[in-house]
């Protein structure tokens, strides 16, 4: 509670001090650690965001300088807030890095266990928890929130929401599997042991199409876009019902659940367990 006193006092600032620098430090180091986040589930299931955890990391925007973060001898050269270096890692923090050109961003957790394949990047405030793997050209968005023994698959984007401070960020909960070139975005959330298949994408203003249960899922009432736990998401497509549209064959994307995880799903998504 002291450490969001602080954080809220100072984001009412316009002009800072050294010693300011220094709350934004321990903030950064929290969030490295895991002690704090932009989003957390309540004892009903509900997610609700932080708002000064995110007032703290849109601080750290103001608070910085441009400053090159390449060294002299580089050729390929990086120039961004001094706030926000690469997060600080060694080999007891038991994160699999693999060779080829990946960035993690410091003030985001990673936990023990997590494999990164390059090219891969999380971004700041990122919650990545154990057994996860980020895969090859995967983006982790800032303040997203991923859980337990994830796939991100290759070219995967996991969209953050910084911005509003009060708006929940991207939730993936333990056990999901999210097939490649797939996007969720705008806040959805994702719930257990769900897989969203090769190319879907999810947006607040995406509807989903249920067929076990014959219902059209939808981010209504101000809350995000949900999607059950166990779910199997797949593309799918609807067609165009005015008289051009029939004319000319048009259909619009939409994801559809096409079924609920069974054991056959769990033997086609065991494969990343040897992975890691």
């Amino acid at each position: 509670m002291e450490l969001q006193e602080k954080i809220e006092a100072l984001f009412a600032k316009t002009e800072f001090e050294p010693a300011d620098r220094e709350v934004y430090e321990e903030f950064k180091l929290a969030l490295r650690r895991g002690e704090i986040r932009s989003a957390e589930k309540d004892a009903e299931g509900n997610w609700h965001a932080n708002a000064w955890v995110k007032q703290g990391i849109l601080l750290g925007f103001r608070m910085g300088k441009m400053v090159e973060m390449s060294q002299p001898t580089e050729t390929l050269r990086f120039f961004d807030k001094d706030t926000f270096p690469l997060r600080p890692m060694s080999l007891e923090d038991g994160v699999r890095i693999v060779i080829g050109g990946s960035a993690i961003r410091d003030g985001s957790y990673v936990a023990p266990g997590v494999v990164v394949v390059p090219p891969a990047y999380i971004n700041v405030g990122a919650f990545v928890d154990e057994g996860t793997m980020v895969d090859s050209h995967a983006l982790v968005g800032s303040c997203a929130q991923i859980g337990k023994r994830v796939h991100i698959s290759a070219a995967a984007q996991i969209g953050g929401v910084l911005e509003p401070v009060g708006a929940v960020p991207v939730v993936i909960e333990d056990d999901v599997m999210v097939g490649g070139n797939t996007g969720v975005y705008e806040g959805t959330i994702v719930r257990e042991r769900a897989v969203l298949g090769t190319g879907v994408i999810l947006t607040r203003s995406t509807p989903v199409f249920d067929l076990p249960n014959e219902r059209i899922i939808k981010a209504e009432g101000g809350r995000p876009l949900e999607i059950p736990a166990g779910a199997v998401v797949v593309q799918g497509s609807r067609a165009v019902t005015n008289a051009f549209g029939k004319a000319n064959g048009l259909s619009i994307y939409c994801p559809v659940i096409v079924k609920y995880r069974d054991d056959k799903t769990d033997a086609s998504t065991k494969l990343e367990d040897y992975l890691r």
